[in-house]
């Protein structure tokens, strides 16, 4: 609270990567009164009708506080070029809106950290088989984390031309 600036958490990573339990451990090891966690999941109808960074840049915290964006502004171009839902001209534009949307982050004082969590192939299959074989955690697992798990090769290129690509 004393630096007087934003700090903004950015976790994301591969499914199964352990980026919620990552989130939960923050929550112990911070102080709450300090922290603002959001986690983004597709875009409402609303929120599709307004600028594509609207929703993080309302969720941003204010100088002094820590926000934790479980999922962030890299999910989608990720996510959509991985499965060719957008070409690579469509990608290439979301990597400039993104440096450029966290380069006002920047110049107005926030610190941006970026976290990814990545798996090997292997571990990412045995965590989401250990997840679904599990009472307690099968809720976790869903048929869209197969399905990308699927696509872990063209995830992983995906993903590193945009962290490369970010480096804020």
């Amino acid at each position: 609270k004393e630096a007087g600036f934003p700090v903004l958490l950015l976790i994301n990573g591969v499914d199964g990567g352990g980026k919620g339990e990552t989130v939960n451990v923050l929550h112990t090891w911070m102080d709450a009164r300090f922290l603002q966690t959001r986690a983004f999941d597709a875009p409402s109808e609303d929120e599709k009708e307004r600028p594509d960074f609207w929703r993080y840049w309302m969720a941003l915290p204010p100088r002094g506080r820590i926000g934790i964006f479980f999922g962030s502004w890299y999910t989608d171009p990720i996510v959509h070029r991985a499965h060719r839902i957008i070409k690579q001209a469509e990608m290439d534009s979301a990597l400039v809106r993104i440096n450029t949307f966290e380069k006002e982050l920047v110049d107005d004082g926030a610190l941006i950290v970026k976290l990814w969590f990545h798996l090997s192939r292997k571990a990412q299959k045995e965590r989401l088989e250990s997840l679904a074989s599990h009472r307690a955690t099968r809720w976790r697992v869903t048929p869209l984390d197969w399905k990308n798990f699927k696509l872990y090769q063209r995830f992983r290129r995906v993903s590193e031309r945009v962290l490369r690509e970010t480096r804020t």
